[in-house]
């Protein structure tokens, strides 16, 4: 039986087409496979100007510096997850300012509240010697650094630790590279290692975690600003020391009923004592640790805790306090004579 005219010619044509189309495929795959993926958010600028531009932050005593305002985005989502505020002076250096979460868990950055923050930069200006040393997270570090002219001991953007939540944390690493080029200077090894120094210190017991701040420190005059938000990021830099957890409560006007609330979740869950953060008029934030398993940390007896108050702290000196911040002395090392 003959075959139809033509078809001899068909076949190879068909089989170089499905190779064609094999390797196509194949590459296509291999691109994919291999083509770096992008951050799950991006940065986007939305305004820019003066401080007298910027009515709803804070910094009237602060006319010099240049803030831009940029809204965190996803692309499948409507509304921006987070607010951030970029301050930058006239030499060009410049910090993440002030951040909103507009989200229940946290992503970026946790902070106080900004109003709060100036206070305390105001109150280091006037009472804090020129040649006295500030300690702190290295994002507040930076923000007292800029508002109060005093040296900080860390003073690059350390990115540490990186929040994100559980859906992101298999993107983690390109996160990570993406946050370096958008805020710049991931500092030194050694700021870095100073700054394990600072996590190790309290997030150790009170005599030891001191005595680690007094070396980091050196002989001078220091000081020590914490926050609550500080105990969540220890605990996700040092989880076998601090066992760590949050809930946000809606605030009614009724302290009791808050305070019961508060209380029946840490009993659900197996937490001893708490702290709490003021998110809003509307929002108050607590913080519950584990003491019966982790013991009493530097940064937890630092800090306002159920049935507990730093005011009897006696490891370091109580200086200050306004709003969630909390400010220590470590007085200077007198020379022998």
């Amino acid at each position: 039986m003959s075959r139809p005219a033509g078809t001899p010619k068909l076949l190879p044509s068909l089989g170089i087409l499905l190779v064609a189309g094999g390797l196509f495929f194949l590459g296509w795959f291999s691109y994919l496979w291999f083509k770096p993926v992008p951050a799950p958010y991006s940065y986007q600028l939305v305004d820019e100007g003066g401080v007298s531009k910027f009515t709803n932050l804070p910094l009237q005593a602060w006319p010099d510096l240049k803030i831009s305002k940029y809204e965190l985005r996803v692309q499948s989502v409507e509304k921006p997850l987070a607010i951030a505020y970029r301050a930058a002076k006239a030499n060009g250096s410049s910090i993440l300012l002030n951040w909103e979460g507009l989200v229940s868990e946290p992503i970026g950055f946790m902070a106080g509240e900004l109003s709060e923050l100036a206070t305390i930069g105001t109150d280091i200006t006037q009472h804090v010697p020129k040649e006295g040393l500030i300690l702190a997270w290295w994002d507040i570090s930076r923000q007292l650094h800029l508002l109060s002219e005093r040296e900080t001991l860390f003073t690059s953007h350390l990115g540490q630790p990186l929040i994100t939540p559980s859906y992101w944390k298999d993107r983690i690493p390109v996160i990570a590279e993406y946050e370096r080029q958008f805020w710049g200077d991931q500092g030194s090894g050694e700021e870095t290692r100073k700054f394990q120094q600072f996590v190790d210190a309290l997030s150790s017991e009170p005599t030891k975690g001191t005595a680690m701040l007094r070396e980091l420190a050196g002989s001078r005059e220091a000081y020590i600003v914490v926050h609550p938000t500080d105990l969540y990021k220890v605990g996700l830099l040092r989880p076998e020391r601090m066992e760590i957890a949050f809930k946000d409560f809606p605030l009614t006007g009724n302290v009791h009923g808050l305070a019961n609330q508060v209380k029946a979740w840490m009993k659900e869950y197996d937490y001893d004592t708490y702290t709490l953060q003021s998110l809003s008029e509307k929002v108050v934030r607590a913080y519950f640790l584990n003491q019966k398993k982790n013991g009493k940390l530097l940064l937890a007896q630092m800090l306002p805790l159920m049935n507990s108050t730093p005011i009897d702290f006696e490891a370091l000196q109580l200086v200050h306090k306004h709003g969630g911040y909390w400010v220590y002395k470590i007085p200077a090392t007198q020379n022998p004579s």
